[in-house]
């Protein structure tokens, strides 16, 4: 995950037509780029217990969007709207204890919150998951399962989790070693700009036999044509 890529505009159903006009022109003003009447109209919501309005003032603290940056603040929003199950929240607040932005880094944290995550359908999340199982942090480490998180998100088109898959089935982690399937999860990933699954194709390519290879882009076209379902 490299950050928050891009605001995501929230269209939750709102309690109220003043409150609805009020997190409407905050959205307006933000999108203008007029962030000191956005924070004017989402803070006293926020403070009210919106959840939305509570996610955007964290979205805006943590990129210092019309306040100071400050992680610590966006934490406590990104925390406040967790509590009441925003999903996003939860992955975005992982992210910050995995990381160690505006509280102590903290993996066992970072783990609870991902599968909160998770739990409601919040695919981004899968990867992350994916990788504390992996790297052992958090968790115990634990390729079986790292390799099931990583299925589900490269199913979702995850250029990451498809790079990792392919990792895990040239080591044999949690799988049984196949340099085919290796390399077809490594093709797929670098046929989404991947630099690194490139060069981890290639390097495989050299343990390959030319049939061998030829098979495993067959199987990288089969699994493209079916949306890397059952792959």
């Amino acid at each position: 995950m490299k950050g928050f890529l891009a605001f995501p505009i929230l269209l939750l159903l709102l309690f109220g037509t003043a409150v609805n006009a009020h997190f409407a022109t905050g959205l307006e003003a933000y999108n203008s780029g007029d962030y000191a009447t956005a924070m004017k109209e989402w803070k006293p919501l926020a403070e009210k217990g919106m959840v939305d309005a509570q996610f955007n003032l964290a979205w805006m603290h943590y990129f210092g969007k019309g306040v100071k940056r400050s992680y610590t603040t966006a934490a406590k929003w990104f925390q406040l709207a967790a509590d009441q199950g925003h999903a996003d929240s939860q992955y975005r607040l992982a992210w910050m204890y995995q990381k160690g932005l505006g509280v102590s880094r903290d993996y066992k944290a970072a783990v609870v919150l991902y599968q909160k995550a998770v739990d409601q359908g919040y695919s981004k999340a899968l990867y992350n998951l994916g990788k504390m199982y992996a790297d052992g942090k958090g968790v115990t480490r634990d390729y079986r399962v790292a390799n099931k998180w990583f299925q589900l998100a490269a199913e979702q088109g995850n250029a990451y989790a498809q790079s990792n898959l392919g990792d895990m089935y040239q080591q044999g982690y949690g799988v049984i070693k196949d340099y085919r399937r290796a390399h077809m999860w490594l093709n797929i990933s670098a046929s989404q700009g991947i630099k690194k699954s490139l060069v981890d194709r290639n390097m495989l390519e050299l343990k390959m036999n030319p049939a061998d290879i030829s098979k495993a882009q067959e199987l990288a076209r089969e699994c493209i044509a079916r949306g890397y379902k059952g792959c």
